[in-house]
C-alpha cells in the first residue's frame, strides 16, 4: 500500500508541476476550502476536475488518492490506507479523493471521514450516484461545484485571444478559433492538438459507454445500449420519445429505453431538455430535445451524412447555458405554441419567465428571419415576455417585431457575456 500511495504522490506533483488555465468559475475556492463542509466537484469524464482540485489545493498540505487506480482499488483496506496516508503526508490539512465513486460504498466511508474531521475535496463522474447517494448519506454536510467542457472564452484565453479585441487580425483569429470550436468542441486535451480530436473522442465516449454505463448497471445487452447512444448523437437537439426510440430502434421495451437513457446521462453525456408546461403532468408527456454534453462527440461518431452548423450552434447555446447555471427541468426548457411554432430555449427565474432564446446559425435570408422572428414572437406572446434574443454565428443588430425589441447578438458575444 505504501508503494501504491507513493506513486500516486509522484503523479500528483507531476501534475501540479504542469502549466494550466486557471477555470472561470462563479466559485472563491480560498471562501470553498475555508469551509468545513464536504468540497463536491461533479462532471464529465476528462474536463478537467482532478486539475481543478489541484490547482485549489496548491501550496497547501493535502493528501491525495486517485480510485481510477485499480491497484488501490483491489489492495483496499481501510485502516491499512489511512495509516499509511499518515506516513506519507504528515500533519495533512486536506484530503482529495479523486474519481471516488470507484470505491465501493465509497458514501458510507466518506461519511466517517467527515465526522472525524476531515476537511475533504472529491471529484466524481457520476451524477446520479453522486447526487444521491450524497443526498442519502451526507444531506446537508456538502458543497456542489460542477465542471464541463471548456467555455468558447476559456478556449480563446488559452490560445492568447480576446474576442472583444479591436485589432482585425486578432478578430479574424477569434472568428477562426469559434468556428473550430463549433465542430470540435471544448475538451482540454484536443484543443492544442485537434488532429487526435475524433480518435480521442471517439475513444473517450466509448469509454463512458463501456465503464460508466454497461460495467457500472451491469448490462448485458450492450448492443442496444450502444445503438441507442448512437442514435441520439445522431439525433441531437431533436425532440424525441421513449416511444419512438423503441419502435426506430426495435428495442425490447420502452421501459428499457427509458432506463438506458438515464444511464447515459448519468455520466453526463445526454441531456434531455423537457417542452415548457405550466401543467407537470402535460410537460412530462411531451417529447424531450437531446443534447449532446459537448460538440466534439458529434464530429467524432455521429452518422451525418451532412454537417449542420444551425444544431452545432444550438447545442452549444445549451451547453452554455448550463454553465451559466440554468437547470434543465427546473429553469431551462423548450416551448412550442399552440400553433405548433418552436422556441428553442426559455428560462426561468424562479416562477418567472426569464428569457425565450430562439438559435439560428445564418439569417441573412429575408425567409429564414420571418420564420425565426414569427416563432418567437408567437411564443412570447403565450408566455407574457418580452425579454427575448436570438443567437446567431455573425449578426448582430436589433429588430422590432409587433412590439417587441428582439436582440440579435452572435454566439462569440453571448459566450463571452458571462
Amino acid at each position: 500500500m505504501n508503494n501504491i500511495i507513493q506513486n500516486q504522490r509522484k503523479e500528483r506533483d507531476e501534475l501540479l508541476a504542469r502549466p494550466y488555465l486557471v477555470r472561470k468559475s462563479n466559485t472563491d475556492t480560498s471562501v470553498l476550502l475555508a469551509n468545513p463542509m464536504i468540497k463536491l466537484i461533479t462532471g464529465p469524464r476528462r474536463v478537467g476536475k482532478s486539475t481543478f482540485a489541484l490547482l485549489m489545493l496548491q501550496g497547501r498540505n493535502f493528501a491525495y488518492l486517485n480510485f481510477d487506480d485499480n491497484l488501490l482499488l483491489s489492495g483496499w483496506n481501510e485502516e491499512l490506507v489511512m495509516r499509511t496516508l499518515n506516513e506519507v503526508y504528515p500533519d495533512y490539512e486536506y484530503l482529495l479523493l479523486d474519481e471516488v465513486q470507484n470505491l465501493k460504498d465509497w458514501d458510507v466511508w466518506v461519511s466517517k471521514l467527515y465526522r472525524r474531521g476531515k476537511n475533504l475535496v472529491i471529484t466524481g463522474s457520476n451524477a446520479k450516484m453522486l447526487s444521491s447517494e450524497m443526498a442519502t448519506v451526507l444531506t446537508g454536510r456538502y458543497l456542489q461545484v460542477e465542471m464541463l467542457p471548456f467555455s468558447l472564452s476559456e478556449t480563446m484565453e488559452w490560445k492568447g485571444v480576446v474576442a472583444k479585441d479591436s485589432n482585425d487580425t486578432l478578430h479574424a483569429e477569434a472568428t477562426v478559433i469559434a468556428d473550430d470550436y463549433l465542430r470540435n468542441g471544448g475538451y482540454p486535451e484536443t484543443i492544442d492538438m485537434r488532429s487526435i480530436t475524433r480518435s480521442y473522442l471517439s475513444t473517450l465516449f466509448d469509454s463512458i459507454i463501456w465503464k460508466d454505463v454497461a460495467k457500472r448497471h451491469n448490462i448485458r445487452n450492450i448492443t442496444d445500449l450502444n445503438n441507442l447512444a448512437l442514435y441520439l448523437l445522431s439525433n441531437f437537439c431533436n425532440p424525441l420519445s421513449a416511444n419512438d426510440i423503441a419502435k426506430e430502434l426495435s428495442m425490447t421495451s420502452v421501459t428499457t429505453t427509458r432506463k438506458f437513457m438515464d444511464y447515459l446521462h448519468e455520466p453526463y453525456l445526454f441531456y434531455y431538455l423537457p417542452r415548457f408546461n405550466n401543467k407537470l403532468k402535460l410537460m412530462k408527456k411531451a417529447a424531450t430535445k437531446v443534447y449532446v454534453i459537448d460538440n466534439g462527440f458529434v464530429t467524432s461518431k455521429a452518422f451525418n451524412i451532412s454537417e449542420n452548423l444551425g444544431r452545432l450552434l444550438e447545442n452549444e447555446v445549451f451547453v452554455e447555458l448550463l454553465r451559466q447555471g440554468f437547470l434543465v427541468e427546473t429553469s431551462l426548457f423548450y416551448y412550442r405554441s399552440r400553433n405548433d411554432r418552436e422556441v428553442d430555449f426559455v428560462t426561468r427565474n424562479g416562477a418567472q419567465i426569464h428569457q425565450l432564446i430562439q438559435v439560428c446559425y445564418d439569417m441573412t435570408s429575408p425567409k429564414t428571419e420571418k420564420r425565426e422572428v414569427t416563432s418567437l414572437v408567437e411564443c412570447a406572446e403565450e408566455l407574457k415576455c418580452n425579454n427575448l434574443l436570438i443567437i446567431t454565428n455573425n449578426d448582430e443588430r436589433e429588430i422590432n417585431k409587433d412590439g417587441y425589441n428582439i436582440k440579435v447578438v452572435p454566439f462569440v458575444k453571448f459566450a463571452s457575456a458571462y
